[in-house]
């Protein structure tokens, strides 16, 4: 058994160590709070030889976390924001972002605001992503209009498995080559 006097000396050892893996961490990533929270779980239960009750544990983790959020080392809220440009840059759906920032462990109103947010910039984002998709992957109107009724099926399915609605699957793939065209030079 372990005496309470060195229990609070090791407690305090594996404070210093999550912060010390947590910093390592951040300097090579930037993630969510759930995220590193996941990290230095797995972190401390590889390394640590000490044996500490888990509940001990995740309390340390959280009280590491709410000072690193507290210093402004993560903020889920940044992050949210910063994960949603990055992604529709590349041509994401509303409907991928969302489901990938809740996978992430984002507060549900960060990610709400994240996606009003986009909606208030654009309110057709979808419509431009899913140009974007065509355009990557030689889909839809980037076809030629010989093999556009053959591959209707395959690109509507392609673009559902992306996170876009029907409406504007269809929406994009009854475009016009010149029209299509258009759109991509102002992108």
């Amino acid at each position: 058994m372990i005496p309470i006097r060195n229990r609070k000396k090791t407690l305090q050892m594996t404070v210093d160590e999550m912060r010390n893996f947590a910093f390592a961490y951040l300097e090579k990533y930037s993630p969510s709070k759930q995220q590193l929270k996941t990290y230095l779980l797995k972190k401390y239960l590889t390394t640590s030889s000490i044996k500490v009750k888990k509940q001990d544990i995740t309390n340390l983790i959280d009280i590491v976390l709410s000072d690193l959020e507290k210093n402004k080392f993560i903020n889920d809220k940044y992050y949210s924001d910063t994960k949603a440009k990055s992604m529709i840059s590349r041509g994401n759906s509303i409907n991928k972002i969302r489901s990938y920032l809740i996978g992430k462990g984002i507060n549900d109103s960060f990610v709400k605001e994240t996606i009003d947010k986009i909606h208030n910039e654009n309110s057709d984002q979808d419509f431009f992503s899913a140009i974007k998709i065509c355009k990557k992957k030689k889909i839809g109107p980037a076809r030629t209009e010989d093999n556009r009724s053959l591959f209707f099926k395959k690109d509507i399915s392609l673009l559902a498995r992306n996170g876009f609605d029907f409406e504007t699957s269809k929406k994009v793939m009854s475009l016009d080559k010149k029209d299509y065209l258009k759109i991509i030079k102002l992108l």
